[in-house]
């Protein structure tokens, strides 16, 4: 990725539109108007995604679903439905992103001319994906969702050995269940993944609410992947562990106000803090009448607010000196 001071912050849509054009479209508005930087959707043709046979996992099952190609089906928006999405995105001012879960998906997204590929978890292994992928030579966020070190190795060689250039990749922290358990996050992953690779590190957040991905732009996340919705209670895979469009607003502020705070690690008197000093810090006072010609001493002398006379910085080289003055009681020496 281009380095960039601000964290890039995608809103997952993924297949939260329940497979409805107007839907997805009013999810982009939705995503523009929050201040996200990307929405990103997911595209795939079901038959070539799943066998009839793969069962649907806990957080997805429904009582009208048997299967994942019978959920997918469901979900599914067409070719023509992402050209349209695609347009709709540039009108409202939001970069357009979308994962593709199968060959001839990422085809289209290549003719699409997408500038960033998002590759999901569950291709991180997967060599033909990959190197596939790979020959587009473009920007890469490669999620790590139920991967280990060596996998990852594996999967950056293979990118790389096709033809991405390695500083165009960028990783993902993440944990594939919905929503994830807290201590199953794992946060300190990202500091881990930065020092390994040497590559720019985000976290996609699986859990319920915003806390987990304002500590990760804390620990140096440079980009925030985070499903949402425009309603919790809908029916489909996702909706229940995803942000509401109260929470992805309150999302977007606390990462810009968090990138703020950060700061530049110098360590300074700030400008608000400076009005403050006087009142806060302490001056060397009598701590009881000094009379002139009597010596400074720690039973005499004590440190008090406000800090307009000495600081005690100086409290060594005073003891013992003489007092030039008669002092009352609280009077700054």
């Amino acid at each position: 990725m281009i380095k960039k001071i601000k964290t890039i912050i995608i809103a997952e849509a993924g297949v939260n539109h329940n497979g409805s054009l107007k839907t997805a479209i009013k999810m982009i508005k939705t995503a523009s108007h929050s201040g996200a930087d990307f929405i990103k959707f997911q595209l795939f043709s079901p038959e070539n995604l799943s066998t009839n046979y793969a069962k649907l996992p806990n957080y997805a099952k429904s009582k009208n679903k048997k299967s994942q190609l019978d959920m997918l089906k469901k979900l599914e928006l067409s070719k023509k439905n992402f050209i349209e999405l695609k347009k709709i995105c540039i009108i409202n001012k939001i970069g357009f992103l979308a994962s593709a879960f199968d060959i001839e998906s990422l085809d289209f997204l290549n003719k699409l001319n997408l500038k960033i590929f998002k590759i999901p978890s569950g291709e991180i292994n997967n060599t033909p994906y990959l190197r596939h992928i790979a020959r587009f030579k473009r920007k890469i966020i490669l999620s790590t969702g139920m991967s280990n070190i060596n996998e990852i190795k594996n999967a950056l060689k293979i990118l790389v050995s096709n033809g991405t250039k390695r500083k165009n990749i960028s990783l993902l922290q993440c944990n594939t269940d919905y929503p994830t358990p807290i201590n199953d996050v794992n946060l300190n992953v990202i500091k881990k993944l930065k020092k390994t690779f040497n590559l720019d590190v985000g976290f996609s957040d699986h859990t319920l609410g915003i806390e987990a991905s304002i500590a990760a732009v804390a620990l140096g996340a440079r980009i925030i992947e985070k499903h949402f919705t425009l309603n919790k209670n809908s029916v489909g895979p996702d909706h229940k562990a995803s942000l509401d469009i109260k929470e992805l607003n309150n999302l977007v502020s606390s990462v810009r106000n968090i990138e703020i705070a950060l700061g530049d690690s110098e360590k300074r008197l700030t400008k608000s803090e400076k009005k403050n000093i006087h009142f806060v810090r302490k001056s060397i006072v009598a701590k009881k009448t000094i009379a002139k010609g009597e010596k400074f001493t720690k039973y005499n002398i004590t440190t008090k607010r406000p800090a307009t006379g000495k600081s005690p910085i100086y409290w060594d080289q005073i003891l013992g000196k003489k007092a030039n003055k008669n002092y009352k009681k609280d009077q700054l020496i």
